[in-house]
């Protein structure tokens, strides 16, 4: 799995691309825990290169929404196919993380 970083206007923009899974999802766990623990506390991955993601993938998203709580942080999403989505809405995380359809949209929200 390739993980592409990037700030655009103070938001960490994360880019995984390829399968979100048991096996690849260690990697993102890195880079955005080692990020929040950088200082950076506003963060959007972007899923348009995502083609699968597993409860592993879903988990490490939570894991790291929860560890911006206490620094007023936040996680968001962007850029998700209909498939991708499908599976954040059936796990419930729609109810959890703010979704946008892509990243100026993640930004306006800011």
């Amino acid at each position: 799995m390739q993980i592409d970083t990037a700030t655009n206007d103070g938001l960490l923009v994360v880019s995984p691309k390829g399968r979100l899974d048991s096996n690849t999802s260690p990697a993102l766990e890195t880079v955005l825990l080692d990020r929040i623990s950088a200082g950076d506390t506003a963060i959007s991955v972007d899923f348009s290169g995502v083609d699968y993601i597993s409860s592993a993938g879903l988990r490490v998203l939570l894991m790291a929404a929860k560890r911006l709580g206490p620094a007023k942080g936040s996680i968001t999403l962007h850029a998700m196919s209909p498939e991708i989505r499908e599976v954040f809405e059936i796990s419930g995380f729609l109810t959890i993380l703010k979704v946008y359809p892509d990243l100026n949209a993640a930004l306006a929200a800011r």
